[in-house]
């Protein structure tokens, strides 16, 4: 898609994230009006020829309506109790508004730990891509009954731009209570101007956005630009807009200014660079010298052991391990060749040395660049 352009005709498929606020009309349980309102704008974009792929907030705020908790608790049990709970109540009512319209809905719960895995990750895209040709709308949350910290992907606003990465969609859009970005708090600062259109790689962004802004659910402005950028890696436009505005879905791909509109840059990555850079858990980090991180970020070079200078975790051959160079700032991250205790052996240590320390070779990198993705510095 053309960064200049946003309509219709260039977007195929597109994901839309509805948050817990507008779900839950502020936290008061499933709103069902709002739900059969957005189940009708999707019907209008299918028929228009767009697929939809909806990622719902709401689960926990539902339970604790049900359960009757009145503040959000902090425990991971009481998360989990609420979420179970809560599920049952959103599943059945997006099943009720899309079920007017003669529209099928599956619903998908997903945990870190799915999408980190790289075959669940592909059986994940698979079976949403199979649903999509099915004229049938995947409706996915955080399976956050089963999820534990170590695992939890922390906010629906992330799920949503992995999703994004993972079927390759055109665009993003988060829908939310506020209007979209502007440049500083509106409710501190009575002068804070309206951002209607901005790259995803702008480095003022997390500046801009500040912190989070509700009670209800776990994500707020913040998190929505981070969403931005992570989308961004596979080429795709995002869009936060107010989901109480009129036929909002419709207006923002037919191109009106509606909302802020995050643009990708052109260096869009491949499926497998998307999948190595959009994951959040790290198990060890690596940090290299001046050479090597020139190496990496200037000529597309594998990382060799003589330029690894330090190891930190404990992780085996084939895990995703961070790179960092001497200043302690992320400039790659990839699938490791040897584990920890091999590494550490094998610092500042030329290739031809392998098997005589370790007493053979498995290769002769610590980490190819075909398994590589480098970071946005």
């Amino acid at each position: 898609m053309n960064n200049s352009e946003f309509n219709i005709r260039q977007v195929q498929c597109v994901v839309v994230k509805v948050g817990s606020s507008l779900v839950t009309n502020g936290g008061d349980g499933v709103d069902q009006n709002i739900l059969n309102n957005w189940a009708q704008q999707i019907a209008q974009l299918r028929a228009r020829g767009v697929q939809v792929v909806l990622v719902s907030s709401g689960a926990i705020a539902e339970g604790m309506k049900r359960l009757g908790w009145l503040v959000r608790p902090k425990a991971i049990n009481e998360l989990q109790a609420a979420a179970a709970v809560g599920q049952m109540g959103l599943a059945q009512a997006y099943e009720v508004a899309f079920e007017s319209l003669h529209i099928q809905t599956a619903q998908i719960l997903l945990t870190h730990d799915d999408l980190s895995h790289r075959t669940r990750y592909l059986n994940a895209r698979s079976t949403i891509r199979t649903l999509l040709d099915q004229g049938v709308v995947p409706i996915i949350n955080e399976n956050d009954s089963v999820t534990i910290d170590e695992i939890k992907l922390g906010d629906n606003d992330t799920l949503g731009a992995l999703v994004t990465n993972l079927i390759e969609a055109d665009v993003l859009i988060i829908l939310t209570d506020q209007d979209g970005l502007y440049d500083r708090d509106p409710r501190q600062y009575a002068d804070a101007k309206f951002i209607h259109k901005i790259a995803a790689s702008h480095p003022d962004l997390e500046n801009m956005a500040g912190g989070a802004g509700s009670s209800v659910g776990t994500g707020g402005m913040y998190t929505k630009v981070l969403a931005a950028r992570r989308a961004a890696l596979s080429g795709a436009a995002t869009c936060i807009a107010n989901g109480h505005a009129d036929n909002v879905l419709s207006h923002l791909l037919d191109g009106n200014e509606v909302g802020t509109l995050f643009t990708p840059d052109d260096n869009r990555l491949n499926a497998r660079q998307q999948w190595l850079s959009g994951q959040l858990q790290l198990v060890g980090k690596l940090t290299i010298d001046d050479g090597a991180a020139q190496a990496l970020t200037m000529h597309n070079s594998s990382l060799l052991s003589v330029g690894c200078i330090g190891v930190s975790g404990h992780f085996d051959r084939g895990a995703l391990v961070s790179v960092c160079n001497q200043a302690g700032i992320e400039i790659a991250r990839g699938l490791i060749n040897y584990n920890d205790r091999e590494i550490s052996r094998l610092l500042r240590q030329p290739s031809h040395m392998i098997e005589v320390l370790l007493g053979y070779i498995a290769e002769e990198e610590l980490m190819h660049r075909d398994n590589m993705v480098l970071c946005h510095l």
